[in-house]
């Protein structure tokens, strides 16, 4: 498909809807600090709104954080814009925080507040009864969590950078994600020791700054309910890690089989470099929408650019270390508003009538835009993994099916020593040219291209391996490797890994035979890249990729219960009768006068 202009916002671009006289300036409109929100179980949650002056009415946008809506209104500037464009708009502490009373449990009330406070707002004197919502993280997630409760004045909604299920959320591969010790640490636990007048840092600054102090110790914990330092204010951490992956008791947070329950108009947005689950949930709830709604409108688009997790990162060309250019930033808050202005406002700016996929293709650092995904056209090529060779620590990948000359390659992991993520505190692309020289990682390359390769949409893996220990873990990390040597990531570390006896991916756990070889899949390595001629593609095999994703003991028992461990010696098969490999979602180039 032909690249085509995108539509929504570049950064720094005029706003496509004028924003309204100065007559309507900051200075004249109406503010209401800490406006009660009474919710079903009579907990009462405050709210700031702001709104143009005059009775209205006026839509309704709603923000609801967990972060305070003092300091959201101090980093943000997307409240202020939707004012003078004419929308009242609803800041709301969710439960537990701040200004808001009740108990604060992540995620687990969030339907039925979020529910409760729409309906609020489409009933009060200035508001007309439509009501949108946005944000990004967990004021994305609280947004789905609400919609799929089927709040009846829900028009419209953005969330951004968030989920689709708690199996690529709370864990990933069947992994538990670690780095939620950090979410817990630096971005609640200050409001919760200041709430329950428990000893530790009372403010967020206070808690970025100490977690340095205790980053190495709580992260690299052994067992992982062994790590003291939440029980007194984050219980529901620990009942977290009680559940496995799949269990059933973590539905209340799976969107999958509840798309049918909104009929709000959705726009999804993410980025390559977003946490794993990011682009999952932007794709996965796109589909999801599209099939629920089929016969009519599907009201729902996403967008995925070269960007980490925050709305900071939208708006800047360059993602950890590599440079996208400058079409890859655009203006958030005019994308936001500008979705809202036509599903709220009636305003004919031509949102319905764009391609709803828009997707930035890193290496050729442009956009591209599809009327469905996964994009028409695209083919599915495949690479082989294949032995190194006499002498040398890389293998191959190759399109040629490979043959049993040399039909296996092994390493050893040792959770005690596991491969370390070492951009694990700095999001975003940087060069890990440096894993080939570890002995527990496998490598495997193609030669350089001969011309460009544009891969957009899900990587999969299929690799056969076998263990001598009960249980292992299977990385597999796809590079984009520059002629200088440069390697860089194409995505967050967590679509990249399964655990084996999770490999059925039910919360019955299926633990490995010894010596036995076992077919391991991982469907979606999600990314958008064109491969430049002369470049490599690299595939590391490993283990392990700590500390933000937990360490297989390799035992047969849960890090989270246990402690020792136990090296493995992991085989990985790529012969005639076990062609370990990738698939690349190709998009053909057209053919040019050089071509054969």
């Amino acid at each position: 498909m032909a690249m085509v202009a995108v539509a929504w916002i570049a950064a720094g671009a005029p706003a496509q809807t004028p924003a309204p006289a100065s007559t309507r300036a900051e200075t004249t409109w109406v503010r209401e600090h800490d406006v009660a929100v009474p919710m079903r179980d009579g907990v009462v949650l405050r709210a700031d709104v702001w709104r143009p002056q005059g009775s209205g009415p006026f839509p309704v946008l709603l923000y609801r954080t967990h972060y305070g809506k003092s300091a959201a209104q101090s980093d943000y500037t997307t409240f202020g814009k939707a004012v003078a464009r004419g929308y009242a708009v609803v800041m709301q502490d969710v439960r537990g925080r701040f200004a808001s009373a009740g108990e604060f449990e992540p995620y687990r009330n969030e339907g039925r507040d979020g529910y409760d406070t729409i309906e609020w707002a489409a009933r009060q004197p200035w508001s007309n009864g439509a009501v949108g919502t946005f944000g990004l993280s967990y004021p994305g997630a609280v947004q789905w969590l609400a919609a799929v409760e089927g709040p009846p004045h829900l028009e419209a909604m953005v969330p951004a950078m968030t989920f689709a299920s708690a199996n690529m959320f709370f864990y990933a591969g069947g992994v538990w994600d670690n780095s939620w010790a950090g979410w817990v640490w630096e971005d609640v636990g200050g409001e919760l020791h200041r709430r329950n007048n428990v000893a530790g840092p009372t403010t967020d600054e206070e808690a970025e700054r100490t977690w340095d102090d205790v980053r190495q110790r709580i992260l690299w914990q052994l067992p992982l309910n062994a790590v003291p330092d939440f029980k007194a204010i984050a219980p529901w951490y620990y009942e977290w890690m009680r559940h496995p992956p799949w269990d059933p008791w973590w539905d209340w947070a799976d969107l999958r089989a509840r798309y049918g329950r909104t009929s709000a108009a959705v726009l999804g947005v993410s980025g390559w470099y977003d946490e794993a689950y990011g682009p999952d949930g932007a794709t996965t709830n796109f589909a999801g929408l599209t099939t629920a709604r089929a016969g009519g409108l599907s009201r729902a688009a996403f967008v995925i650019g070269p960007w980490p997790h925050g709305v900071g990162g939208t708006g800047r060309t360059k993602a950890g270390d590599r440079e996208n250019g400058p079409a890859a930033a655009i203006d958030y808050d005019e994308t936001v508003l500008r979705w809202m202005d036509h599903y709220l406002r009636d305003v004919d700016n031509g949102v319905d009538r764009e391609p709803p996929v828009r997707v930035f293709v890193m290496g050729d650092n442009r956009w591209r835009e599809a009327d469905r995904w996964p994009i028409p056209g695209t083919r599915s090529d495949t690479l082989y993994l294949a032995a190194a060779g006499q002498g040398s620590r890389t293998g191959g990948l190759s399109a040629r099916r490979p043959d049993s000359r040399r039909p296996t390659s092994v390493y050893v992991a040792n959770p005690a020593k596991p491969v370390t993520d070492l951009y694990a505190d700095r999001s975003g692309a940087h060069d890990y040219r440096t894993l080939a020289s570890r002995a527990d990682v496998l490598t495997f390359e193609t030669p350089p291209l001969a011309q460009d390769m544009e891969v957009v949409g899900a990587i999969a893996a299929e690799v056969y391996l076998a263990a001598d220990a009960p249980d292992a873990d299977l990385w597999v990390k796809v590079f984009d490797v520059a002629p200088d040597g440069t390697a860089y990531n194409l995505m967050a570390p967590g679509s990249d890994v399964i655990r084996a006896s999770y490999r059925d991916r039910s919360a019955r756990r299926s633990l490995l035979e010894p010596g036995r070889v076992y077919l391991l899949r991982l469907p979606g390595l999600l990314t958008g890249n064109t491969f430049k001629q002369g470049h490599r593609i690299r595939v590391h095999v490993m283990s392990s990729f700590a500390p933000n994703y937990a360490r297989n003991l390799q035992t047969g028992a849960s890090e989270t219960e246990s402690a020792r461990t136990r090296s493995a010696r992991i085989t990985i098969h790529h012969d005639a009768r076990h062609p370990s490999r990738i698939i690349l979602p190709v998009i053909p180039r057209p053919a040019t006068r050089d071509d054969p």
